[in-house]
């Protein structure tokens, strides 16, 4: 019997994850609880359970006494001798009970300790182990949907991925894999309560770290990141080594590393820009792929000027302003941006205190400005941008896009 006790704590062990002392601990509980509903109380009771053979004594620790007032705590001088004629007024003896005593009730009860502590040990174990996951991305099983919400099966546990969470448009088939973020845990009775999210913007975060090796160890950091879940995602990424492309590491060989991120996330387009100290360097890749003239930037006001190029500018704004919007929220930046054409109309070259030349190549910037580069840099791309054979429709089509 003790045996098999054992063995069935060893297999709640592994199953459960529940430690074999826990369980020991609700059996010795359990008893104690049997002796209280048996006897009425049980303050002077010991349990004594050997945790590798399983053989287990109960014993009621009893005064000597001359004469006998409470049975439960005492004991008369004559039957403590019959014991031990060495027992003496006032000595402790431990009087063994038997189990086998106790009634229909106080078995039950015992028996209902013991599985309650088991109940709460695995919530317990339940909810540290989802606690040190939240904010990470898991991999679960749709299942049914619960109203608008879906329930995602986590494993020994399910999720809630709730209407606000989805992301417009995608529609979930039961026993579908699908990759979600962990975005809180709660303690409740009935177990641990889990929330994820597939519209959270670290979902694209902690799908990089899990795919690219130099995000996971350290060698390229995500500095910034902007979602509009569903439609498009802007990365900011920044290298600490350089011998090492951030863009093209989080790109991969033929872009097979941002392919399957695209494909986990059901085609959402996502663009991976250099991050840089400069706000106006770093505004310019942010509106990517659009080429930009120059960027003047506020650093107190958090407001920045743009120019771009004519035929460049309803691709840097985007559909719907979508292209401009994530780079403001990828920035922090207020983004205004102008024409080229907009800009020599309003004077904002004037008001820059930049000398507007025919050619189209822009100088004398103010010192006090932060600018996207120096007066070379400026010549260079500005040619680049205006040159005849620069293909105006295919960044027309891209924008209409």
């Amino acid at each position: 019997m003790n045996k098999e006790l054992i063995e069935a704590l060893e297999l709640l062990e592994k199953e459960k994850n529940i430690s074999k002392a826990t369980l020991l601990e609700a059996i010795e509980n359990s008893l104690i609880t049997a002796c209280k509903n048996h006897f009425g109380k049980a303050d002077n009771v010991r349990v004594n359970i050997n945790p590798q053979t399983g053989d287990f004594a109960v014993f009621a620790d009893k005064e000597v006494v001359e004469e006998v007032e409470d049975p439960i705590l005492q004991v008369s001088l004559t039957e403590a001798k019959m014991k031990d004629p060495k027992y003496e007024l006032g000595d402790v003896v431990h009087i063994p009970i038997e189990s086998k005593s106790f009634g229909r009730i106080a078995t039950q009860n015992a028996k209902n300790v013991i599985l309650q502590k088991i109940r709460e040990e695995e919530r317990s174990m339940q909810f540290n182990e989802w606690y040190q996951k939240e904010k990470d991305v898991v991999t679960g099983i749709v299942q049914r949907n619960l109203g608008r919400n879906v329930s995602i099966n986590l494993g020994r546990v399910d999720a809630v991925l709730s209407e606000a969470e989805q992301v417009r448009g995608e529609v979930f088939k039961p026993t579908e894999r699908i990759k979600v973020f962990v975005l809180e845990v709660k303690d409740t009775p009935k177990g641990p309560r889990i929330s994820v999210s597939r519209t959270h913007p670290d979902l694209v975060k902690r799908l990089f770290e899990a795919e690219v090796a130099e995000v996971r160890d350290g060698t390229v950091e995500i500095k910034a990141i902007a979602r509009e879940a569903g439609s498009r995602t802007k990365l900011a990424v920044w290298s600490n080594d350089p011998n090492v492309d951030p863009v093209g590491a989080c790109v991969g060989m033929n872009g097979a590393r941002v392919n399957s991120i695209v494909n986990e996330l059901r085609g959402e387009k996502i663009d991976i820009i250099t991050w840089d100290e400069n706000a106006a360097f770093l505004i310019e890749n942010a509106l990517s792929p659009a080429k930009v003239i120059c960027v003047v930037a506020d650093e107190e006001a958090r407001e920045a000027q743009v120019i771009v190029p004519d035929y460049q500018l309803s691709l840097a704004i985007g559909k719907e302003g979508q292209n401009a919007r994530l780079a403001a929220r990828l920035t922090g930046y207020k983004i205004d941006i102008k024409s080229e054409t907009q800009a020599r109309e309003t004077g904002l070259f004037e008001q820059m205190g930049i000398d507007d030349q025919e050619e189209g190549v822009y100088d004398d910037f103010p010192a006090d400005f932060d600018l996207t580069s120096l007066e070379e840099t400026q010549e260079s791309a500005l040619e680049e941008a205006l040159d005849e054979d620069y293909p105006v429709e295919d960044y027309e089509e891209q924008a209409s896009e």
